[in-house]
């Protein structure tokens, strides 16, 4: 039976198979033995292969959304699968945060997925459109979406992405209302709501695990616990290509090879000196570039150390063959 995980557990996974009915399942030794990461464990949105309730084969991903695992190990952890949209939210209050934003931008891009910024609480926003301007300049191509889950008609809001057959993952930080917006979709109290500090606007997690629910009109949602920090797992052309102005400009400079830290004929460099390049913008960029070359490094490290101990049980392996003989 081919099922789709909708709520992952420690030990166990639900499943939604055939005609909609839940299951609950295990992983086979065979598949626990096998995976080598976190990343190729089963996570919410995968399709997988059931037998008996047991998960015997995680069918390829179209689409995942992925950070860098906390811990100083380079691991990746998979927050969504075969996702086709991803609705960034964000709180208009204190929760507003571009440099945030830009992060959470560049990582559904890396996903294949469409972006969705869901910018919330426009009822307490005094300009709400000069904040959409801002995440613009920050999430080039992404669409924005001005709404209050509270008080708007969050359907009429987003129809256009709400598709049968199709998967929306809600990501953010804690308070930033994805629970109020996923029980106004489903039209029912499925997730816990809470207040938030009137300090920064954040909030306690109010949900504690990823789930899927199916919509009355077919499309899929996937709610997610608040991310406190979202650490990158990607290229730096992803990078790149997430920084369009950045990239035109660096194109004019007069060396290939050029740092844009103030050699001759930047233009990288000429265009933050007239005011034309936004400097957090661009100290963002390098920041993050730095990231993803310091990623690089750190899986290469760990690509060497996994090849040198497969090495190593080989060698022994054939001593010990040599031995009995």
């Amino acid at each position: 039976m081919i099922a789709r995980v909708a709520i992952e557990h420690r030990n166990s996974y639900v499943l939604i198979g055939e005609n909609g009915l839940e299951v609950r399942a295990t992983l086979s030794g065979k598949l626990r033995y096998e995976t080598t990461s976190r990343e190729a464990l089963p996570t919410v949105g995968d399709w997988v292969k059931v037998h008996d309730t047991v998960i015997e084969e995680i069918l390829p991903r179209r689409t995942q959304f992925v950070r860098k695992a906390a811990g100083d190990n380079p691991d990746a952890q998979v927050i969504a699968a075969n996702i086709d949209t991803v609705f960034v939210v964000t709180g208009l209050d204190h929760d507003f945060n571009p440099r945030r934003l830009e992060r959470y931008h560049i990582t559904v891009r890396s996903s294949g997925a469409q972006c969705v910024m869901v910018l919330n609480k426009a009822d307490l926003c005094d300009d709400p459109e000069s904040k959409a301007r801002e995440v613009r300049a920050v999430a080039p191509g992404a669409d924005v979406v001005i709404l209050s889950a509270l008080h708007d008609d969050v359907h009429s809001a987003l129809r256009i992405y709400l598709i049968a057959g199709e998967t929306i993952a809600l990501v953010g930080s804690s308070g930033a209302g994805k629970s109020t917006l996923i029980n106004r979709l489903l039209a029912r109290d499925l997730q816990e709501t809470g207040a938030v500090r009137e300090s920064d606007s954040r909030g306690r997690h109010t949900t504690s695990h990823r789930q899927l629910f199916t919509m009355p009109g077919g499309a899929m949602l996937i709610d997610t616990p608040g991310l406190r920090e979202l650490q990158l797992w990607t290229s730096e052309d992803d990078i790149e290509g997430s920084f369009p102005e950045i990239e035109a400009l660096a194109a004019e400079c007069r060396f290939r090879d050029c740092s844009h830290g103030g050699e001759e004929g930047c233009a990288v460099q000429q265009a933050l000196d007239r005011g034309g390049l936004d400097l957090d913008r661009f100290s963002s960029y390098r920041k993050m570039r730095r990231e993803a070359c310091y990623l690089d490094l750190q899986l290469d490290k760990r690509a060497q150390l996994d090849q040198k101990a497969k090495w190593k049980k080989i060698h022994k392996a054939m001593r010990n063959v040599d031995k009995r003989r």
